[in-house]
């Protein structure tokens, strides 16, 4: 079965002023419109066109480089769309606040960490907040790439992260990646990001 662009929970200008409305729907239309077709181009007629997306990038060295590129593009797509809320912002409670005390000190210093990843990615590429075990650690990764492919220099399951290419906040931050990153601290949906931590990885 191929695989399918998701519909959002939101509306495009849900998350204004933060993201704008223009901005999420070329992302969403366009950037991940693409990633999901040339996924499925690039898997056609091949051994692995029904297997799950984890699965897939699990053993991405053995794919070509248009899976590689697309189907990251289409996981770490699907993950951003939820991993934001218009109710979103504020900090995690409960077991995730907990994990995250416990992993980096306090939640600002995770801020701070998680904030510099974004910033120093060089180009295009993405900050993860990742678990392994029940480990958190934060780290960034080039282009479409992720945690959970095994070309990952640093692998754990991804329950937040952060697109940083250009063409996630260009329309409206400019060259002003700073300002579109401390923006995104008030639309994470921690509620997912919990629910992801919880999960069986």
């Amino acid at each position: 079965m191929a695989f399918e662009l998701p519909t959002l929970a939101y509306d495009y200008a849900a998350l204004e002023p933060h993201i704008d409305a223009r901005t999420m729907e070329i992302h969403h239309t366009r950037h991940h419109g693409a990633y999901t077709t040339n996924l499925n181009n690039a898997l056609a007629g091949s051994e692995w066109e029904n297997k799950k997306i984890e699965e897939i990038l699990a053993e991405i060295s053995k794919l070509s480089l248009a899976v590689r590129n697309n189907g990251g593009g289409y996981y770490n797509h699907n993950l951003f769309w939820e991993i934001m809320s218009p109710s979103g912002g504020g900090q995690p409670r409960g077991d995730l606040a907990d994990a995250i005390n416990n992993s980096f000190g306090s939640f600002e210093k995770f801020k701070e960490l998680f904030s510099s990843a974004a910033m120093t990615r060089f180009g295009s590429g993405w900050a993860w907040l990742m678990k392994n075990g029940g480990k958190l650690s934060v780290t960034s990764t080039p282009n479409q790439d992720n945690p959970l492919m095994d070309v990952s220099e640093v692998k754990g399951y991804p329950i937040l992260g952060l697109d940083v290419w250009e063409h996630a906040y260009y329309l409206k931050y400019q060259n002003r990646r700073n300002e579109y990153v401390a923006a995104f601290w008030n639309v994470i949906n921690w509620e997912e990001v919990n629910r992801r931590f919880k999960g069986n990885r």
